[in-house]
């Protein structure tokens, strides 16, 4: 059974599944997050939908590239959480199938080029507390421990 966190799915309400990976990123003792600026502004482990026909890891090194511009390297995953929400970019109320990693950021080539988004490098207490969502803080808090 996959752990849930956040909101208690409306049983009135549609909800499609949309998988997903994201990355816990070590570097130097700190940890490297993304800033999304809009819809609403949060911090996140870095990572996104897993395209149709796309690998989680080809998706995981994607989204990672496009949210921090940097590459990764041994990728490990830690496990998965659900959560249920509504994703105003895409009109879409889903069931989100959070895959974590764990993996190594190797070279930094540029800014994001996912619009509205910063790559920053925190302190990993302040990471967790900034952390917009409960499963990223629990599987960041869990690497951690």
């Amino acid at each position: 059974m996959i752990r849930r966190f956040g909101d208690t799915p409306d049983p009135s309400r549609r909800y499609r599944q949309r998988p997903g990976v994201y990355a816990i990123l070590p570097i130097d003792g700190q940890i490297l997050l993304t800033f999304q600026d809009a819809p609403t502004p949060e911090f996140q482990l870095p990572g996104g939908g897993i395209d149709p026909g796309e690998s989680p890891l080809a998706a995981l090194h994607r989204e990672v590239f496009e949210e921090t511009g940097w590459r990764i390297t041994a990728p490990r995953r830690l496990g998965a959480f659900r959560r249920f929400t509504y994703m105003p970019d895409y009109d879409l109320w889903a069931e989100k199938l959070c895959h974590i990693y764990c993996a190594t950021p190797t070279l930094r080539l540029g800014a994001p080029s996912e619009p509205g988004h910063t790559a920053l490098i925190l302190p990993t207490a302040e990471a967790i507390n900034r952390l917009a969502n409960e499963g990223d803080r629990h599987f960041l808090l869990g690497l951690s421990a």
